[in-house]
């Protein structure tokens, strides 16, 4: 039933070999087993098809996490369709951008939008569904007995995410099945997941993190996921002993190790914790290995790409870095069309089946960061050292020039962070009329430090066109849904401070 279509026919295996097994389980809800989990998916890709989906056609998602969602992504896969996961967090304004640029065919979203929605869809047909899995989209499904997914191969799109637009328009990510496939396959076996696993879903699933990386993985692997509507540390940490692995962003290892329960007894039974979205203050690696005897396994991906590197299950995994590239996945640092040599810093560039197939109606965006030869300009600022070990230094519109010198905000960044009593910190660069671009450093930290005690410390440690010329201490740093620190929003915060400097 669904031998045809790519992606599907491999994520169903499960559904199919071992119906009765269990995928998910949620509070306060019976178990849902993979036969059934498919079971739903084939009645709302029905739904969807008589709808007027066909082969190519978008599904445009802005729901809150369910389910009953999760079975909307495979259905619209199922179903021919392009799969396009809209951030819960976007205003009915961005959404007109969105639906106007995609021309979804159809469009499902919370009911309690659905008369701002419907205006903006063009004609598409608008069904909604709750966070509690109800809603037009599957009230009074029909059965689907024989139903049949609509062929597509693997160079087909599975599904198009917009990044996260920090500087201009939002690019929708083409995703092919076999990128998705690959990348899934890889990850289920470079982390060791089998039907044995279970693992703590808390992330969003608008994101190719939750989505495509976790549920992908685990659908591959025959795993059970503890489905959880967001990220509580009551929630997770009652979770955690009936549980194998986590995958989180930096937020959840910092507030959970904020928690006196979390000890190596309670995570006994664990095998995995991955983090990635963001990056990880290598003192959270610390913290955390002191306070569960587990190392935390770091990698490196994007939107475009899905997972590209990871530190490795067996052997050092090195806080500050993100690891080795994934098997058939190629990574190289290159500067001014020459690749840098070992050690050296410069623009990471991928290659590999991971890898997109270009930009929703951007031609020439495409071409510009996706080379004929297949490799991507990521944008990402890396080293990678004698070892094979892949370090990002930042992406390259954060590169500060001060005075004709290159500053990397995160060699700043780490020595800040390195200070007693400093939480974090954020090191952009702004309009200066001397320097051309000035160095400002956005620390958090407690009651015991101070701008000066930050400048006074970082005097020996710094070459001065590194040192910031200002510094400020905040209660937090601005961030997105995946706990990125948003540097953009503190370019322009503070974009006239040095002006008649």
């Amino acid at each position: 039933m669904y031998d045809q279509n790519h992606l599907a026919s491999r994520l169903a295996r499960h559904a199919q070999l071992t119906p009765e097994r269990v995928f998910a389980r949620r509070a306060g809800r019976p178990d849902t087993t993979y036969g059934e989990m498919f079971a739903g998916a084939e009645r709302i890709a029905a739904r969807l098809i008589a709808a007027g989906v066909g082969p190519g056609d978008r599904v445009a998602v802005q729901v809150e996490k369910s389910l009953e969602a999760v079975q909307l992504y495979l259905a619209a896969v199922m179903a021919g369709g392009v799969f396009l996961p809209l951030n819960t967090a976007y205003t009915v304004a961005e959404l007109d951008y969105f639906l106007g640029d995609a021309t979804p065919a159809v469009v499902v979203c919370d009911p309690a939008r659905r008369a701002a929605v419907e205006p903006l869809a063009r004609g598409a047909t608008v069904f909604d569904l709750g966070a509690d899995g109800s809603g037009t989209l599957t009230a009074e499904l029909a059965d689907a007995e024989g139903f049949e997914a609509v062929a597509r191969g693997a160079e087909d799109l599975a599904a198009i995410l917009y990044t996260s637009g920090t500087t201009g328009r939002s690019k929708g990510a083409m995703l092919r099945h076999e990128n998705l496939l690959s990348n899934a396959e890889v990850l289920r076996d470079y982390w060791r997941f089998t039907d044995r696993d279970v693992l703590i879903h808390a992330l969003p699933i608008f994101h190719s993190h939750g989505l495509f990386v976790a549920t992908n993985t685990s659908l591959l692997a025959g795993a059970t996921l503890i489905f959880m509507p967001g990220f509580d540390v009551e929630a997770i940490l009652q979770a955690i002993p009936e549980a194998t692995a986590m995958m989180g962003v930096p937020t959840f290892y910092t507030r959970l190790l904020k928690d006196s329960r979390l000890t190596p007894e309670l995570c006994a039974g664990m095998r995995l914790f991955v983090s990635g979205s963001a990056p990880l203050l290598a003192e959270t690696h610390r913290q955390w290995e002191a306070a569960t005897g587990h190392r935390i396994l770091e990698r490196y991906g994007m939107t475009e790409t899905n997972m590209n590197t990871s530190n490795p299950y067996d052997g050092d995994r090195r806080a500050g870095t993100v690891g080795f590239p994934l098997p058939g996945i190629e990574v190289r640092v290159m500067l001014d069309g020459a690749e840098v040599p070992e050690g050296g810093i410069g623009v990471l560039e991928v290659r590999g089946p991971n890898v997109f197939k270009g930009y929703w109606q951007m031609p020439e965006k495409t071409a510009e960061e996706l080379q004929a030869d297949g490799w991507f300009i990521t944008g990402d600022l890396g080293m990678i050292d004698a070892e094979g070990y892949v370090t990002i230094v930042g992406r390259a519109k954060d590169l500060v020039i001060s005075g004709g010198y290159n500053v990397y905000p995160k060699e700043v960044e780490e020595a800040i962070d390195d200070m007693p009593g400093v939480v974090e910190s954020a090191v952009i660069g702004v309009p200066h009329p001397d320097f051309g671009e000035g160095v400002v450093a956005v620390v958090v930290a407690d009651g015991s430090v101070t701008e000066d005690g930050i400048a006074g410390a970082l005097k020996d440690q710094l070459a001065k066109f590194k040192q910031p010329k200002r510094i400020f201490i905040v209660p937090e740093l601005p961030r997105n849904t995946m706990g990125k620190v948003q540097k953009k929003a503190l370019r322009d915060e503070y974009a006239g401070l040095f002006a008649g400097a």
